[in-house]
Parts: C-alpha cells; structure tokens; sequence
C-alpha cells in the first residue's frame, strides 16, 4: 500500500511538471512542448535505471516513486523508450525494430480511428 500511495503522490507531480512545461514552451508551429516533455523524461528515465537500478546509489524503494510516477505521468514515451533500449541492448534488434515501428504506427492508428469514431458518435 506505501507503494501505491508514493506513485499516486509523484504521479501528481508529473503531471504537473508536464502541464508547467508544456505552458512555458508551448506548440504554436511544432509541438516543441511534448517534444521537450519526451526527451527530457527518456533522459531522466535513462538516469534513473542507471542510480538506481544499477548502481543503487538511492533506495530501490525510489524505482517505482521516480520511474514509475513521477516519469510515468510526465511522459508515458519515457517507458517505450526504455523497454526499447532494453531490446536493443539484450540484442534483440529485431523485436526493438519491431516494437518501436508497431507502438508508432499501431498508435497513431488507433488515435486516428478514436477521432473517426468520435467524430461518427458525436
């Protein structure tokens, strides 16, 4: 239960991190917002494993605290760029390719038949 009362805490805070950053970049032409949003949380993802899964320098009580909420609120691409990395660096370059083509398109895909859908019901 401490768990899950920690992620919902930091998971707050990402999510304000993220709705603070995206106000101060803003997306008029690009979204540079979420651009920034997603490739400073892979770096903090990339981080994180680094201090405290592999090296353990903070409690391994702060994973799921940092990686899992804060991260994980701030930008859910954080996670797809982490388990694609794992992929890559286990040598499955096959399945990384694979899943990094299938989430983009597959996803992009799904978000155009939610909008078509939306669009058909309402």
């Amino acid at each position: 239960m401490k768990h899950v009362l920690i992620v919902a805490v930091a998971g707050a805070l990402g999510a304000l991190s993220r709705y603070g950053l995206l106000q101060l970049v803003g997306s008029r032409f690009f979204p540079w917002g979420t651009f920034a949003i997603n490739v400073i949380g892979s770096c903090l993802m990339g981080l994180a494993y680094v201090i405290i899964v592999e090296k353990t320098l903070v409690s391994p009580d702060m994973k799921p605290l940092f990686m899992v909420g804060f991260l994980g609120a701030f930008t859910t691409f954080s996670a797809f760029s982490f388990e694609a990395w794992l992929l890559m660096e286990r040598g499955e370059l096959l399945h990384a390719v694979s899943y990094i083509a299938l989430t983009v398109l597959l996803c992009i895909a799904a978000l155009a038949f939610g909008v078509f859908v939306a669009r058909l019901t309402f």
